[in-house]
């Protein structure tokens, strides 16, 4: 996310930082390459759908 989406959301660099930290803490630091995978592939999974729920003609 962009900084300035961040900042909209109400989330600084300070909060940022202790969500990372409480994120460590809480599922270690060598499954956190496997949930940002999973949570990567979601979101694009997500976009994709998305895309291709636009492209279909409505019938009524």
């Amino acid at each position: 996310m962009s900084h300035a989406i961040l900042l909209m959301m109400g989330f600084g660099m300070q909060e940022m930082l202790i969500l990372l930290l409480i994120v460590l803490v809480l599922f270690g630091g060598s499954r956190l390459p496997q949930l940002a995978k999973g949570l990567g592939e979601s979101v694009r999974n997500f976009k994709k759908g998305i895309a291709e729920g636009s492209e279909e003609p409505k019938d009524k």
